[in-house]
């Protein structure tokens, strides 16, 4: 068995992209391999086979490695919701809340756990593709840190930085970390690699070996820009932060940016579709009055989300696009959003209290601590669907007489208003397969599979890892080969 660990110099660096590229690369050269991420902060999810959940990247991470994806991969996710804190989910299962201030108390304990999820991945693979968070660099996060080199140090995997060059400064970066680390978790870091370079690498050749120079690491490659991550799930929020436009389509797709937007790689199938302009509304833009389709996405925080919208106006705008009779979609809290109320009686997203919703559904909220989360297939307007349910809370209301899924022995879920206007449903993933996009947009979508598109995204992106970085030594080092 071997392992190896990607670390970066700080976030958005490509670290995801990174690791599911590695574990398809070293998949197709016939090896067991396995994702790994001891700590994620998310709010995108992923429901695996025995009713758990993980990190978002992590369930690609699996898919590029072709298996299943297991709660042993994420075995600490914390998922932000307001008031700075997180929902704390410990081996696929939520174990509390956690507030900020109290994150350092709060992670005692959980190495061993991590350790033992570790171990437990180890004994079934030839090779670990460890993903770190964030950046070793944060000492001031050093003490009981269990996403870095708290974990490097204890399962003794040894470390690749990752730098990226697109956002400038990689020299400093790779450069400035290696300052600033310990001696014994400098130590751990065996190599560099930079990722996103766009142009001629060998124009960095003379930055290149300053850095092996100046840190004493050995380089492992230059990766270049990879166009095909903008087809893997999205899982980080500045995705989202891209300006709101509207292309010349059939079909504009919109969908509001609310503050605790969840799982909004939902909506990724959708931008396979060459008829369809995806609009992602950021705060203080109204919804596009030429959007064929409103989604209102899940949310961590359903109540604060409510708020925002009616604060921003896309109530408004909502209202306007029903009265124009153009359909609107809710999906989890979004559906949540759309009922006649919201009950949270037990303070589970913040203060107790009762809010009314968008009224658009006759239907009733109430928010519970259960939290249900199971892969599910069936149908939905006479199409087939795949995806999963993650939600606390149930919905009920004359409206549900109407279901939008009819899941795999014969549950019903979700609910449609009288004129088939307004829906809502608790699956996530529900545009994946064409043949369901198709019966929610009524056009002749003729595209792939979401979940083809990102397998070939997958197979795209080894193949350029397979080119540009020194693949033999990585698997090397993993297996304890280079010192």
């Amino acid at each position: 068995m071997g392992a190896l660990m990607l670390q970066g110099t700080g976030s958005d660096v490509g670290k995801s992209v990174l690791v599911a590229g590695l574990c398809r690369a070293f998949a197709n050269r016939g090896l067991v391999v396995r994702p790994f991420k001891p700590q994620n902060m998310s709010t995108n999810a992923a429901v695996t086979a025995d009713g758990g959940e993980i990190g978002r990247a992590q369930a690609t991470q699996a898919a590029a490695a072709r298996v299943a994806p297991t709660t042993d991969m994420n075995p600490v996710l914390l998922k932000p919701q307001g008031d700075r804190s997180s929902q704390l989910v410990v081996n696929g299962r939520v174990r509390g809340v956690l507030r900020a201030s109290a994150w350092r108390e709060g992670r005692e304990g959980l190495l061993d756990e991590v350790l033992a999820s570790y171990r437990r991945l180890a004994r079934a693979a030839d090779l670990v593709v460890v993903e770190g968070a964030g950046s070793p660099a944060e000492i001031n996060l050093r003490a009981g840190d269990i996403a870095n080199m708290g974990f490097a140090r204890a399962a003794g995997v040894p470390v690749v930085l990752v730098g990226d060059i697109d956002r400038g400064g990689v020299i400093a970066a790779l450069v400035g970390t290696r300052a600033v680390l310990d001696p014994a978790d400098a130590a751990m870091v065996q190599g560099f690699l930079v990722n996103k370079f766009r142009g001629d690498p060998a124009l960095f050749d003379a930055g290149y070996r300053e850095i092996a120079a100046r840190t004493g690491w050995r380089g492992f490659g230059v990766v270049p820009w990879l166009a095909e991550a903008a087809r893997l799930p999205s899982e980080d929020a500045v995705v989202l932060q891209k300006p709101a436009t509207a292309r010349d389509a059939r079909i504009v797709v919109a969908c509001p940016i609310t503050p605790h937007i969840a799982n909004f790689d939902d909506l990724d199938p959708l931008r396979l579709e060459p008829e369809i302009e995806l609009v992602m509304v950021p705060p203080g833009r109204p919804i596009p009055a030429e959007a064929a389709l409103i989604v209102l996405a899940g949310s961590k925080a359903t109540i604060a989300d409510l708020h925002a919208v009616r604060r921003e106006g896309w109530d408004i705008d909502v209202r306007a696009h029903v009265r124009r009779g153009r359909p609107v979609l809710g999906l989890c809290g979004g559906y949540q959003m759309l009922g006649r109320s919201v009950a949270d009686p037990d303070g589970i997203e913040g203060p107790p209290e009762t809010v009314a919703g968008l009224g658009l559904l006759a239907v009733e909220t109430r928010l519970s601590r259960g939290k249900r989360l199971e892969a599910v297939r069936g149908t939905a307007r006479g199409a087939p669907f795949e995806g999963y349910e993650m939600h606390m809370g149930d919905t009920h209301g004359p409206d549900c007489a109407r279901p939008v899924t009819v899941i795999e022995g014969g549950r019903r879920d979700g609910a449609c208003s009288p004129d088939g206007l307004v829906a809502g449903t608790y699956v996530h993933g529900i545009f994946a397969l064409a043949a369901q996009r198709r019966a929610w947009l009524d056009v002749a979508a003729g595209g792939a599979d979401h979940r083809a598109d990102v397998d070939a995204a997958l197979d795209a992106i080894a193949l350029t890892l397979e080119r540009h970085l020194d693949l033999a030594a990585l698997l090397a080092l993993a297996r304890g080969a280079v010192t």
